[in-house]
């Protein structure tokens, strides 16, 4: 048997008035994703406990089959694992965007969606003028970066996601609390080391937004997890452009697969993901297929870049594991979204999320298309996300 997880990070939404009533998954041409509800089961996943934050962190923890409320620990060390990281049992890891701040104001939490190479030399200078033995610096992928601080310092500072409060005063929602003037005043001075560089100039020329200042959120401790063989008895593989999803992967024991050209974004190569999942059944049991750009649309409000990303998803990911999966006798597929990303709010929210398993020995229930409210009729109801992986491997919850 194999079990692919396709992960459409964000993909759920609201109705809105200018698609009639509609939500972005309901308008967007999505024939394979249908295909899997009429063909599958359906129901709607609490992706993410009442009580915890709606990240992606904990989400797709969830999905991987760990109950958030058990393992959950922080955003930063799952990057950190992603990135090679060592942390120490005192250790924090914060994950540490670059973001752009302009006459006081948060203006984009992720500079433009800068580029990997110039980030990374951005987070190094930083790192070479502000980072200490007491906060070190890591260059991850394009924003995404990571700052340690040992001692356990900062785990209980309250901080807020750069993309939630894009438009908003830095001055408002600066970290707060225990450890909050040490972080407060790394920000600060990451200012001006980013915004004499020459690459920042050189984005500014170009009329592209800056990476002048580093906002630190979701720490916390290295996490302490059983790999998905002990829980399941299935090998696996993990796909996707993001460290936090890679380092989710690497805590799991799952190989971790880089595909080129996969960037987490509209431009992420689709297909590429696809064949890597694909090959990688040839060998394992079990893979996870993450595609983060619907996510990203969403965070930005664009609804166009939103309905195009689904559509990409539909065509260039989900068709073409549909097509490919021919090749194996036995087979179940898990669609869905880690959580909602609504564009009207721009960040995530604690809204039940779609999702259907398709097996090839399976049944079907009476759900012909794949949305947010279609699922409602489907024959597995409403579950917790931690327990849909039992169903795709064992076949109950």
């Amino acid at each position: 048997m194999k079990y692919i997880v396709l992960l459409g990070d964000g993909m759920a939404d609201y109705p809105l008035d200018e698609l009639g009533g509609l939500t972005p998954l309901q308008v967007a041409r999505t024939p394979n994703m249908d295909r899997i509800a009429k063909q599958g089961q359906c129901g709607l996943a609490q992706s993410v406990p009442a009580d915890m934050p709606p990240g992606s962190d904990v989400a797709n923890l969830a999905i991987l089959g760990y109950d958030p409320a058990k393992y959950y620990s922080g955003r930063g060390p799952l990057e950190a694992a992603s990135m090679g990281v060592e942390l120490a049992a005192d250790d924090i890891a914060f994950r540490c965007n670059l973001i752009t701040e302009k006459d006081g104001l948060i203006t984009d939490y992720s500079a433009g969606h800068i580029t990997t190479e110039e980030a990374g030399e951005l987070i190094r200078t930083v790192d070479e003028h502000i980072g200490s033995s007491s906060a070190r610096f890591y260059a991850g992928i394009s924003y995404r970066h990571l700052l340690v601080l040992p001692d356990g310092r900062g785990r209980y500072t309250r901080c807020t996601p750069p993309h939630d409060q894009v438009g908003g005063r830095v001055a408002d929602f600066l970290p707060q609390g225990k450890d909050a003037e040490f972080l407060n005043q790394l920000i600060m001075d990451s200012k001006p080391v980013l915004e004499g560089h020459e690459i920042n100039r050189r984005r500014m020329a170009d009329g592209k937004n800056t990476g002048n200042m580093i906002w630190p959120w979701a720490q916390g401790r290295a996490p302490s997890m059983p790999h998905f063989r002990e829980l399941y008895g299935i090998s696996g593989a993990m796909i996707s452009a993001v460290d936090l999803l890679k380092g989710l992967g690497v805590c799991a024991g799952l190989k971790v697969i880089d595909v080129p050209g996969a960037t987490g974004y509209l431009d992420t190569n689709y297909t590429g993901k696809a064949d890597a999942a694909l090959q990688a059944l040839e060998s394992d049991d079990f893979v996870y297929v993450h595609v983060e750009a619907a996510d990203e649309a969403a965070h930005i409000g664009d609804l166009a870049a939103k309905i195009r990303a689904i559509e990409d998803f539909d065509s260039k990911v989900v068709g073409h594991v549909l097509d490919g999966m021919a090749a194996f006798d036995d087979y179940r597929i898990l669609l869905m979204p880690d959580h909602s990303t609504p564009i009207p709010v721009k960040t995530h929210t604690h809204d039940p999320v779609p999702f259907v398993v398709l097996s090839s020995n399976g049944s079907a229930d009476d759900v012909t298309t794949y949305n947010e409210f279609s699922v409602g009729s489907g024959s597995l109801g409403k579950v917790e996300g931690h327990r849909i992986m039992n169903y795709l491997v064992y076949g109950k919850f």
